[in-house]
Order: C-alpha cells, then structure tokens, then sequence
C-alpha cells in the first residue's frame, strides 16, 4: 500500500510524523528545532521565509502579533524573540504543526507565543505586526478567504508583511489586494531571491 499523500494545510496528517532535527538562526541565534512530515518545509528553514525574516522591518514591540500559517513555528518564535513585550498569535489548520511549534517555542526560551488553530483566536484581537509566509498552493479562493480574515484586523498603526514567489503570483495578488474594499494599502517593499515582500497596511 503506497504511503497517503498529505498536504501542509490538511488538519491531521495521515503520514507517520517522523520528527527530525534542523539546525536554525532565528534572530541571529542559532537554534535546533524540530520538524516532521506532513508539515510545510520538513527539511530546512523554507527560502521565503528566509527572505521574509530578512527583509522585513522590526516588528511592533508590544500588543499583538500574528504569524498566518505558522508551521513549526520560525516567523512566530522570531517574532517573538525580536519583540519580547507583545504577544504573538500563531495560527495554523495543521495540528502537527501546532504542536512542533510549541516544542519550538519553549526549546528557543519563548513564552509569549500562543499556537492554536484561527478560530481560537478571539474575535476582538486586533493587531500590531502580521507576518506570514502564506499557503498559495491551498488555490486562490481559499488564499483570498484566509487573507480577508485576518488582515482587516490590523490596528490602525498596523502593518502587515507576506512574502510570495514572483511566478506563484505576487504582483496579482498584490493587485488583488489593492482592489479590496478594506481600506488598506498593499505595496512592494522588496524582491530578493524569486520572492516579493508585500506590505499591508491603513490607507
């Protein structure tokens, strides 16, 4: 019987978890932290997010901050180290991810990261800094649905970072973006390495 095929974005991985050890530098630290099939980029820190943690400006130091499609947790735990006095959402379908991210976290000292699925996320939660690297291959529809949930729920100082392949759709999605009645602004920060880092915030 050939081994199921999983998806990052499928709630319960069928595969057999199998963790592993990858070496990382978040923040400038270099960290050992765990991964698994089933999850986005098992083997390595994932290029876009690379480019994201690089290129992305400091993070708001207090209130809270989101991590959209958190993984095993990279954005959110160096969000966190960058940030100490907020507090920063990672948000996932994935539950094995979930779970590797909080093992993350608390191998890497943070304390101020919560993990957890989006509807556990409470309604009146607005916020200061988003970051993510987001799901593209889950298909527009549902990239457009994940997108329209949670960054109108920026505060009004509030901005929001993602970072998207340039032949997987950046500049559509940032227009896109700008054609949405949400009163927010999407620009182009920076390009590095195939990737787009796209800015969101108050218009």
């Amino acid at each position: 019987m050939s081994e199921p095929t999983d998806h990052y974005f499928t709630a319960e991985p069928a595969s057999p978890e199998e963790r592993r050890t990858v070496e990382v530098t978040l923040d400038g630290r270099t960290l050992e932290l765990q991964t698994a099939k089933g999850v986005y980029s098992p083997d390595r820190l994932d290029p876009g997010t690379a480019v994201l943690l690089g290129s992305a400006p400091d993070p708001s130091p207090t209130g809270d901050l989101l991590d959209i499609g958190c993984g095993w947790g990279p954005i959110s735990i160096t969000l966190a180290l960058r940030s100490p006095g907020a507090r920063v959402w990672g948000v996932d379908v994935n539950r094995r991810s979930l779970d590797l991210a909080r093992t993350n976290a608390a191998a890497a000292g943070v304390s101020t990261a919560t993990f957890c699925e989006p509807d556990e996320v409470p309604d009146d939660v607005r916020f200061t800094t988003i970051w993510s690297n987001p799901p593209i291959h889950v298909g527009k529809p549902a990239l457009h649905a994940l997108l329209e949930r949670w960054l109108p729920r920026l505060t009004d100082d509030g901005v929001a970072h993602l970072v998207v392949q340039r032949h997987l759709g950046s500049d559509s999605l940032q227009k896109w973006l700008n054609a949405q009645d949400w009163g927010l602004r999407c620009t182009r920060l920076s390009s590095a390495k195939a990737f787009r880092v796209l800015e969101v915030r108050r218009a």
